[in-house]
């Protein structure tokens, strides 16, 4: 991996020691930069978990990715630059309140002074870090996320910032994992047509005051809490938006 290329994909320039700063601010421009997207289990095109396969994909390509990658990419850079960093497997939680199973997603525990939970692989979720060992709320952009425990598991949740219920988003237990443990559930996200990420194609992005969402059905701007949406107009539009919207062209 060329760290130094990662940096300029992400657009990060600063310092890179290990610090709470420095993981907080590669966090936030890698949501800003990497997009959530699923595109290539439409076009068949395997997605293998590897360091080559990311590199070319994220770094090379300008391509996005999803959890495994997206996750499993970030995890490398960190190590790189000196990070204490651990892949988890977290189960999401699904309707119904039940959850998915293990490795049905990866997050990040970096340890500094205090254990902290990093993720750029979940879409829209928490853009910093959030620190594991207090069970208070905490706040990050007009959303509150907290962390409880129940046996060996930790549950993160999320709400509106200061009311409404809190909606659990995924639980997970501190048990380090390797990359190839998450290999087999990755074919099943790819493969089997329970998949909801063989559904429907998703491309979504943080924005300095929002967020962009592009799906087979409609394009979404979110600007500053407000939500403005609108159906595609024909099937072309898609690429259209993703090349401008995005940077990415499939072709």
């Amino acid at each position: 991996m060329d760290t130094e290329a990662y940096l300029e994909r992400i657009g990060y320039s600063g310092p890179t020691w290990p610090s709470l700063n420095v993981l907080r601010r590669l966090h936030r421009r890698h949501l800003l930069s990497v997009p959530f997207e699923n595109l290539d289990i439409r076009l068949h095109r395997p997605i293998v978990l590897s360091e080559a396969a990311f590199y070319d994909k994220i770094i090379k390509s300008h391509r996005g990715g999803f959890c495994y990658e997206l996750n499993g990419s970030f995890a490398l850079l960190l190590k790189r630059l000196g990070f204490n960093v651990s892949m988890l497997s977290s189960r999401v939680e699904r309707k119904g309140g039940r959850f998915g199973p293990d490795f049905d997603h990866m997050t990040l525990l970096v340890q500094l002074r205090e254990p902290w939970l990093a993720d750029v692989g979940f879409g829209d979720s928490f853009t910093e870090p959030k620190q594991l060992d207090i069970s208070s709320p905490q706040a990050d952009r007009g959303k509150d996320y907290r962390f409880t425990r129940k046996d060996l598991w930790i549950l993160l949740s999320q709400r509106s910032h200061g009311k409404g219920p809190w909606k659990p988003q995924y639980k997970f237990r501190l048990a380090p994992r390797n990359l190839e443990d998450f290999v087999p559930r990755c074919i099943w996200q790819q493969t089997s047509p329970r998949s909801h990420f063989r559904k429907s194609r998703i491309c979504t992005r943080l924005t300095s005051n929002g967020r962009l969402t592009l799906s087979d059905a409609k394009f979404i701007v979110t600007r500053r809490g407000k939500k403005i949406e609108r159906p595609l107009k024909n099937p072309e539009e898609f690429a259209t938006l993703l090349r401008s919207q995005f940077g990415i062209d499939l072709n």
